[in-house]
C-alpha cells in the first residue's frame, strides 16, 4: 500500500511539472535592443501604475518594468516600497502622511483591500516634477496584466515584455516580505494563469528568488540586479548560475563589463540612466537595452 501511494504521489508531481512546462511554452524572441520604462516611467507618470504602463506602450517601448510585493492576504500587487511611501502617497481620506509615519503602513501587514485605498498619484512628487498627476492606486499584478493585454488588443500595439522584480530580502523575511519560496509560488501562480510567461523576465537583488526560478522554472528568463563594488565575475559567482540578463547600476558598466557578459552569452541591461548623454554612452559600449525613469529619452 505504501509503495502504491508513493508511486501515485510521484505521478501527480510529474503531471504537475509537465502541466507547468506546457503553461510556460517557448520563450518569445527577445528585443534586439530592449527599452524599458523604470517603474512604468516614473519621470512622466505615477510609478508602478496601470496608466504608467499604458503610457510606456504608447511611447512604443518594448518592455514594462515593475516591482512586486505581497499583501497580508497573499495578494500579489505592484509596488516598489515596503511601506506606503509618504513622499507621493495620500491616505484613503486624501490626507498627507507625516514624515514621522514613513514606516507606519507596512504593506506586507495589510490586506490588499486596504492597500488599494491609498492614492499614489495625486500628490506632487518633488523628485519627479514633470510627473503627471492623477488619482490612482497600487494595482494587483493580475489586474495590471489584464488591463495591459486588453489595451494592446484594442490599440493594435505589438505585444510587450514584462520585466518583473521580486522585492524581498533575507532581512525582510516575515517582516516586510514572505519567504522566497512563498513569494515565487504566489507570483508564478498569477503569471501562469495569465499565460504571459513567454514574455516575462524575473529580476531581483534577492538572489534567492531567481535561484528558485532557475531551479523550478528553468524556461523562465531571469535577471540579476546588482549595485555594489564587486567585479562582474564576483557577482556572477555569487549568484551561482548564468542568468539571461546581468542588470547593474549604469555607473558600474564599462565596455569590458559588456564584453565579459557577452562572452558568457549574458545580456547587459543597466539601470537607471536618466540623461541622453548617459544613455548614448551606454549604447556605445554595446549594452543590450536600458531601463530609464524617462522613457521619452528612449524613443
Amino acid at each position: 500500500m505504501k509503495k502504491i501511494l508513493y508511486i501515485a504521489i510521484v505521478m501527480l508531481i510529474s503531471m504537475a511539472n509537465v502541466q507547468a512546462q506546457k503553461t510556460m511554452k517557448e520563450n518569445a524572441p527577445y528585443p534586439k535592443f530592449d527599452r524599458e520604462a523604470h517603474r512604468g516611467g516614473r519621470g512622466l507618470m505615477p510609478e508602478n501604475t496601470i496608466p504608467g504602463m499604458k503610457n510606456t506602450i504608447d511611447l512604443g517601448l518594448e518592455t514594462l518594468e515593475m516591482d512586486l510585493h505581497i499583501s497580508a492576504d497573499n495578494k500579489v500587487f505592484v509596488s516598489h516600497d515596503e511601506y506606503v511611501n509618504y513622499l507621493f502617497s495620500l491616505t484613503p481620506d486624501g490626507k498627507e502622511i507625516p514624515k514621522e509615519d514613513a514606516k507606519k503602513y507596512v504593506l506586507y501587514k495589510m490586506p490588499y483591500a486596504e492597500i488599494a485605498k491609498f492614492d499614489v498619484g495625486s500628490k506632487p512628487y518633488s523628485k519627479f516634477p514633470d510627473q503627471k498627476k492623477m488619482k490612482v492606486s497600487m494595482p494587483l499584478l493580475s489586474d495590471l496584466i489584464d488591463e495591459v493585454q486588453a489595451y494592446l488588443k484594442s490599440t493594435g500595439k505589438p505585444q510587450v515584455f514584462y520585466n518583473i522584480e521580486t522585492k524581498s530580502s533575507a532581512a525582510g523575511d516575515g517582516e516586510v516580505n514572505p519567504d522566497p519560496e512563498t513569494f515565487v509560488k504566489l507570483m508564478m501562480n498569477v503569471l501562469m494563469e495569465k499565460k504571459i510567461l513567454p514574455y516575462v523576465v524575473i529580476q531581483s537583488f534577492d538572489k534567492r528568488t531567481i535561484q528558485i526560478i532557475h531551479n523550478k522554472y528553468p524556461n523562465v528568463r531571469t535577471s540579476w540586479l546588482v549595485d555594489n563594488k564587486k567585479t562582474t565575475a564576483e557577482n556572477l559567482a555569487d549568484l551561482g548560475y548564468t542568468p539571461f540578463i546581468y542588470s547593474p547600476n549604469f555607473k558600474m558598466v564599462t565596455a569590458d563589463v559588456v564584453k565579459e557578459c557577452h562572452d558568457k552569452g549574458i545580456k547587459v541591461l543597466p539601470w537607471t540612466p536618466n540623461t541622453k548623454e548617459d544613455i548614448d554612452n551606454l549604447k556605445a559600449m554595446g549594452v543590450d537595452g536600458v531601463i530609464s525613469d524617462y522613457p521619452n529619452l528612449l524613443k
